[in-house]
């Protein structure tokens, strides 16, 4: 069990040794993180899950925020079509009707062994009890004393002493209106949350204050069980998520043009390695970025053609091994809008081999930051993810493209990528990390670390903590984390034609490996995230 928060791993954890199965555990995971990571655990938000069977059956579900029934293309735009007051990242028309608890209810009614209440209760628990407050949530905290408006007094009210004074790193948090959230989800289930006092509590406070979430929006809420994407590399069965998630698309088309190449001889992270990576990531971003969106609102994706394997073929042929093509900066039509790194990931593996692998999230770091009185959880701000102003598309990275657009109980696209590798039919690898746009190739780069270059076993931290590189086509940079690669490698890369960048950190992948041999279970929470870890036994 490896979570973004050790003490949602020990959640799991819990509910593994009382003969809880792997999705017992991701659920009991997710309404923990939602306790002990504000900044992206949620039962405000949406996300993905994906699940592998120790008898073999692999399934997903969606469960993506979405659009209110009274949502409109034109919505966040002022009488000039400018986008107003950045309407669309901050306040509560940026809110889509959350999907969490609707995602863990659906994957648990499907093929949870424990009673739902019993695996609710850590969460309940954690929330009443309280947990030492952290560093990680110093900066936000600091910012809240300072938010105008009151739209923002529940928020102060839930997170601050008094609604005034920040808890110091460390000091018992106690949050007693989440605890009674959760204690309607326990006993209530899915209408615990879309139903009753919560979605009441949710839909006036939308009305009082201008949003547009309504009871009916939330009644008609369900999260929806989809095929996995499915590719193949090496040997090895890749399962990830279907849209409206990209990213499940572009892992195995990367993935798919680099089985071309012989990554291992070449050498982890050498310039050359370096340069077929960005390749791969550059094309499978701009496909990315023109093609996919909610599929029940773009019914003619081709997303057979874009995991083919012939189709990898023909973009392999367009690379040249020793220079760096050009993203077509002119093609503005395959431009795409930023989305929030502030994401979480866990993955989970029981005694008898089954698998889980989620990822979900607010969007922003701590969502809207927007609390709903009386009920103690943050509502996310995603719809942020959608194309807000129609028909403008350009060079900074506004898009206007058709797929992607506000539509009523549209999803709009996401880059996470839980994902589960598979090698004779049984989990070898289950994977994801936050990262925004960075997510699809955060997991590639674990992916190919671990079938390429044999981080496995007790290597398989390695694996997690390698520094990693990131491109998305436009703007026509590769960004590098700032340690771990040699001024070499990057001297040589750039003699190809590439121009790089610097950032910090790139996700923080949370992994599990299992050998096929022993059984034997690896788990590695990235030291990216400052309280992550890893339980078992």
């Amino acid at each position: 069990m490896v979570s973004s928060h050790y003490l949602a791993s020990a959640a799991g954890n819990e509910i593994l040794s009382k003969g809880g199965n792997a999705v017992d555990a991701a659920v009991a995971t997710a309404f923990a993180l939602a306790v002990t990571l504000p900044s992206a655990g949620n039962v405000g938000g949406g996300g993905f899950l994906v699940y592998h069977g120790k008898d073999g059956e692999v399934t997903t579900f969606n469960f993506r925020e979405k659009a209110t029934l009274a949502a409109t293309e034109r919505m966040y735009l002022d009488e000039n079509g400018e986008v107003r007051d950045n309407s669309n990242h901050i306040g509560l028309l940026a809110v889509g009707v959350p999907g969490t608890v609707a995602g863990m209810w659906k994957a648990h009614q499907r093929l949870g062994r424990l009673p739902w209440a019993d695996v609710v209760e850590p969460a309940v628990r954690l929330a009443a009890d309280g947990f030492p407050s952290t560093w990680a949530m110093q900066n936000w905290l600091k910012s809240l004393p300072n938010r105008r408006g009151s739209l923002y007094d529940a928020t102060r009210e839930a997170f601050l002493k008094d609604g005034a004074r920040l808890y110091d790193p460390g000091e018992v948090f106690r949050q007693p209106d989440l605890a009674g959230t959760l204690r309607r989800i326990r006993d209530e289930g899915h209408d615990g949350f879309y139903r009753g006092e919560t979605a009441r509590l949710i839909a006036d406070f939308m009305a009082a204050n201008g949003g547009l979430i309504t009871e009916e929006d939330l009644a008609l809420y369900e999260a929806d069980e989809l095929e996995p994407i499915h590719g193949t590399y090496r040997g090895h069965d890749v399962y990830a998520m279907a849209p409206p998630s990209s990213g499940g698309i572009a892992l195995v088309e990367m993935l798919n043009i680099l089985e071309g190449y012989d990554l291992t001889n070449i050498g982890h992270n050498s310039a050359q390695y370096l340069h077929l990576l960005t390749e791969a990531m550059r094309r499978a971003y701009a496909d990315r970025a023109f093609y996919i969106g909610d599929p029940k609102f773009n019914p003619n994706m081709p997303i057979e053609r874009l995991i083919s394997k012939s189709y990898a073929e023909k973009l392999r042929s367009s690379i040249d091994m020793d220079l760096a093509s050009k993203s077509d900066s002119a093609a503005f039509n395959r431009v795409f809008t930023e989305e929030s790194e502030e994401t979480t990931h866990y993955s989970v593996v029981d005694a008898d081999g089954n698998a889980v692998s989620v990822t979900y999230t607010l969007e922003f770091g701590y969502g809207s930051s927007i609390v709903v009185p009386g009920t103690g959880f943050l509502l996310n701000n995603e719809l942020g993810d959608f194309n807000a102003i129609p028909g403008r598309t350009n060079s900074r990275g506004t898009i206007g493209t058709a797929p992607n657009l506000v539509a009523p109980q549209k999803q709009p696209l996401s880059s996470m990528t839980p994902t589960i590798v598979a090698k004779d039919g049984r989990p070898l690898l289950v994977i994801g990390s936050p990262g925004g746009r960075t997510i699809i190739n955060t997991v590639l780069q674990v992916v190919l670390n671990v079938i390429n270059h044999g981080m496995t076993q007790s290597a398989f931290g390695r694996a997690i903590e390698s520094p990693r590189i990131h491109h998305q086509w436009l703007p026509d940079i590769t960004s590098f984390e700032s340690w771990g690669f040699s001024p070499d490698t990057k001297r040589l890369f750039e003699q190809m034609g590439h121009e790089v960048s610097s950032r910090s950190g790139q996700g923080s992948a949370m992994g599990i490996f299992i050998d096929p041999e022993t059984g034997m279970v690896w788990g590695a929470a990235d030291s990216r995230a400052f309280d992550g870890g890893a339980r078992g036994g």
